[in-house]
């Protein structure tokens, strides 16, 4: 039996809010059902824990979706998520500020500013979204609670990214949910400005995710599939400045910084981001007046320039098809405006 899964939850990063896994069953493998075949393989699981997977869609041998009594067979290609467990992090209501695009009983659609982390931990226990959410929704969970599912989030946007973000309100709308970002049914869309002048007006990355072995804060592409993820994005050109480029991107799969790791290995980094190369001159001239240009420009846009501007989903109740757009916030339309502005 073989096994991949990412142990590490990134706080902050762009993954579901669910591990996914693959078991593959050996060749000599004896019948047994799959709730039991699943438990016996992972640790710290329980085999209730399981069932509620199953229960909730979340299991599949192939591509069919599979019922607890199902009997693994040699060789089977068993898929399946489950919500990280809980990381001993208590969560406190904070009255702080929320722009709420969309709600109903269900779900809410929020747009996120950049600088505010999504869910507490790793340094960052107040002030995050699910604070936030805490304090709107009226809820509270200290770190040993049994319901795991108060985080409601079901997805995550990097800390310095802004944009839409969809909000599970209940278990029900959380599952269904996680189910559509399992099964890459979930519309996501950002605007981007990164280095250079890309030589095509569209195309597609794709490739395995890891972490760098050198940082362990970045990630790369590696053309070894055991060495991460494999992650798609359809990217294209929407404006060109010469030494910059806004981009669309659009995201087949979502990996925890999925579009700074493709744009990078693209050689055309986003601007501003520190962590890709993306916060030094790339493109331009030696001049001092350029170099104070940019500096200028990166005051203006102190972050990664991304923004996650659109955001299409099935409701989980009515089964109508959402659709959400966020206009680009101020600090990257000033930096647009600012290279317009530069080469008229």
């Amino acid at each position: 039996m073989t096994d991949e899964f990412d142990p590490v939850l990134s706080i902050d990063g762009e993954e579901e809010m669910y591990e996914h896994f693959r078991l593959i069953a050996d060749k000599g493998q004896e019948p047994l059902r799959i709730d039991k075949f699943i438990a016996s393989h992972q640790e710290r699981t329980s085999r209730h824990r399981v069932q509620l997977a199953i229960k909730a869609g979340f299991v599949r041998v192939g591509d069919k979706t599979v019922k607890a009594n199902y009997i693994v067979r040699p060789e089977d290609v068993i898929t399946f998520v489950m919500p990280y467990e809980r990381r001993g992090v208590e969560i406190l209501p904070e009255n702080i500020p929320l722009d709420i695009v969309y709600e109903d009983e269900d779900v809410m659609v929020i747009n996120k500013p950049a600088g505010m982390v999504v869910h507490p931990g790793h340094g960052n226990y107040s002030g995050t979204l699910v604070n936030a959410l805490a304090g709107y929704l009226g809820l509270s969970q200290g770190p040993d609670a049994e319901d795991e599912r108060m985080g409601v989030l079901v997805h995550r946007i990097d800390k310095d990214t802004s944009g839409l973000l969809v909000v599970a309100k209940n278990p029900a709308a959380q599952l269904h949910l996680a189910d559509q970002f399992f099964v890459h049914s979930i519309d996501r869309i950002y605007t981007a400005v990164v280095w250079g002048n890309l030589a095509e007006d569209e195309g597609t990355v794709e490739g395995t995710i890891g972490r760098d072995p050198n940082d362990r804060l970045r990630f790369r592409v590696y053309d070894d599939p055991e060495k991460g993820k494999w992650a798609v994005t359809h990217w294209r050109v929407l404006e060109r400045y010469g030494f910059i480029t806004v981009v669309e991107c659009r995201l087949e799969t979502g990996r925890t910084h999925q579009i700074r790791v493709h744009m990078s290995s693209l050689g055309h980094p986003l601007f501003n981001d520190a962590r890709y190369g993306g916060a030094e001159i790339r493109q331009g001239t030696i001049y001092a007046k350029y170099r104070q240009f940019i500096q200028n420009c990166f005051a203006i846009c102190p972050r990664q320039a991304l923004h996650a501007r659109t955001l299409g989903f099935t409701h989980p109740r009515t089964g109508e098809r959402l659709h959400f757009d966020s206009h680009l916030p101020a600090d990257m339309q000033e930096l647009i405006e600012k290279w317009r502005a530069y080469l008229a």
